[in-house]
């Protein structure tokens, strides 16, 4: 799963600890998410999503082998 949370962060003029705080969850969350290091629940995924009001998948990128 590639993420756009950097790009749209920059776009929004965000750093992590205020897209954390929109999104109710910590900043070493997003901090892992952006790395690739922790796949955010559904949950958590459509709050970032709603922060940029972005839909779903234009914020979470999946392979079609991810899909399939």
């Amino acid at each position: 799963m590639k993420t756009r949370l950097k790009e749209l962060r920059a776009r929004d003029g965000l750093n992590q600890t205020e897209l954390a705080k929109k999104a109710r969850i910590s900043r070493q969350t997003v901090s892992l998410i952006e790395r690739n290091e922790y796949m955010p629940s559904l949950l958590i995924a459509i709050r970032i999503a709603k922060v940029f009001q972005e839909p779903i998948e234009n914020v979470f990128i999946f392979s079609e082998e991810e899909l399939s």
